[in-house]
């Protein structure tokens, strides 16, 4: 009786040391194009839907970074720094055009010969065959929302009469209960299609958010006064860009019938076509609400959550209405800016909120530092593991690098850089088809946090002006920043502003 008694007690001693140093797992949910103001960790005119409960249940758990952003607002280019932890010009995806050097390091490869499963389930929207993944399963392209086909290393599958946010949650829950070997450390990262353009609900929301009504934005009517040929050129207005039957489904009941009694022009067309691009792009934010927490649900039941480190981001923001727009690509704040929740169970502390500048070049670092992992030292981000413990270090940034090249091409969006310092910043667009070839524009976000106003000319900012000039020359040789030739000119859309 004894002899079994000290055989469990030593059983027990070392199953739980095993479990005490045992590498945490890591889960990593990503959508495409969630703007921050749609998470009700974030408030905003949206906060009373209660769109996203377990998203926000990362945040109550854990922790909130209210200052994250990306370093190109753009889906393969975000998606190609968040495996290399480099920014655009280095990890050579500059662009939604063009292949992705696979080959190259990525953190993922790295996880993977530290001893950590890795999969990745969803959309990556880079082209070829992913490495270092013991399992892939992702959307080709853009990937469809309903009936979707998925590309695995041995052929591909299509889902009939599925939707892809439901399709992802399965085959990711499918792996993590079937592939994954649960006592070793994993890195599952689901990533979900949704709410990209053109914006297709699952049934149930669809019918629900149908008969909704949301607030518009104040700057839905925005005029450009005082900013530059950028603003004033680009092709991603709700007002002449959004198509009438592709976006808004327009040639559908009951909008096709109501449109028919109710024959709408102006202003009131505007406001009605922006009421119809909520009701479709929220109710695919409830989707993947819904999804995220049936994988937290699983976590929670398997008894997985107690060694689980869970991330929720997006690749980066989006206009809901704000200056007019959709889309994203310019470095205001809404498509600057994405949402980053995170839940670390005896780490974090939950319930914190983090206001220091985090940016997406920060990612690969992280998922190694929390596997204790040295990052390569040509990765250009940091880890965000003591912002996550509650220590922000006395050498954090104060500011951030960022560079959009998508020009000519798709809402014809202006090249342009800068860099911003948690109040101030500044823009430069160049490439621009104007004599000089380039326009600044400057914006203080303590007193317009809209971003309405140009300050760029203002007397009274000159000293801010040549201060961030100069600090723009700095993060331009910190992050070895190249010139890239433009590329040739494509056709205008025959909406395209003029």
């Amino acid at each position: 009786m004894y002899r079994r008694l000290l055989c469990f007690l030593l059983i027990f001693i070392s199953t739980s040391a095993f479990a005490e140093g045992k590498k945490p797992n890591i889960v990593w949910l990503f959508s495409d194009d969630h703007a921050y103001q749609a998470v009700g960790a974030y408030g905003g005119r949206f906060e009373s839907l209660n769109l996203t409960p377990n998203i926000d249940r990362l945040g109550k758990e854990g922790i909130v970074f209210d200052k994250a952003y990306v370093g190109n607002s753009i889906c393969a280019p975000s998606r190609a720094t968040l495996l290399t932890g480099k920014h655009s010009h280095l990890n050579g995806k500059i662009d939604n055009r063009g292949p992705f050097n696979h080959d190259q390091q990525q953190f993922q490869k790295i996880l993977q010969k530290n001893g950590y499963q890795t999969a990745m389930i969803g959309k990556i929207h880079l082209s070829g065959k992913m490495q270092g993944f013991d399992y892939w399963e992702v959307l080709p392209g853009q990937g469809k929302y309903w009936n979707p086909t998925f590309v695995t290393e041995n052929g591909n599958t299509v889902y009939k009469g599925a939707h892809s946010t439901e399709v992802i949650t399965k085959r990711a829950l499918n792996w993590l209960k079937t592939d994954c070997k649960q006592d070793e450390p994993f890195m599952l990262m689901v990533h979900y299609k949704a709410p990209h353009r053109n914006w297709q609900p699952i049934t149930h929301w669809k019918e629900k958010f149908s008969t909704m009504t949301f607030p518009e934005p104040d700057s839905l009517f925005d005029t450009y006064e005082g900013r530059g040929t950028a603003a004033n050129k680009q092709d991603m207005s709700i007002d002449i860009t959004m198509r009438m039957d592709g976006d808004l489904k327009a040639n559908q009941s009951p909008r096709k019938e109501f449109l028919a009694d109710n024959p709408l022009t102006g202003k009131e067309l505007v406001r009605w076509k922006y009421q119809m691009y909520m009701q479709d792009y929220l109710g695919c934010i409830a989707g993947v609400d819904e999804n995220v927490g049936k994988i937290l649900d699983y976590l929670a039941e398997s008894g997985l959550d107690k060694n689980t480190v869970v991330m929720y981001s997006a690749d980066q923001g989006f206009y809901l209405g704000e200056h007019g727009w959709f889309d994203k690509r310019f470095m205001y704040e809404e498509s600057f800016r994405t949402p980053l929740l995170a839940r670390w169970p005896g780490v974090v502390e939950p319930g914190t909120r983090n206001d220091d500048l985090v940016q997406n070049i920060d990612f690969a670092e992280t998922f190694l530092d929390i596997a204790g992992i040295e990052a390569p030292d040509d990765m250009q981000g940091e880890s965000l593991v003591p912002l996550l413990k509650g220590e922000t270090p006395d050498d954090w940034r104060s500011s951030l690098y960022y560079h959009y090249y998508e020009y000519p091409g798709a809402h014809s969006v202006r090249r342009h850089e800068g860099v911003f310092d948690n109040r101030y910043k500044l823009i430069r667009y160049y490439g621009l088809d104007i004599p000089g070839d380039e326009e600044w524009e400057l914006f203080d976000l303590k007193n317009d946090p809209s971003e309405m106003k140009n300050q760029y000319n203002n007397p009274e900012y000159a000293e801010q002006v040549a201060r961030l000039k100069k600090e723009l020359g700095k993060l331009r040789e910190q992050y070895q920043v190249v010139e890239i030739d433009q590329p040739v000119p494509q056709k205008k859309r025959k909406n395209q502003k003029k």
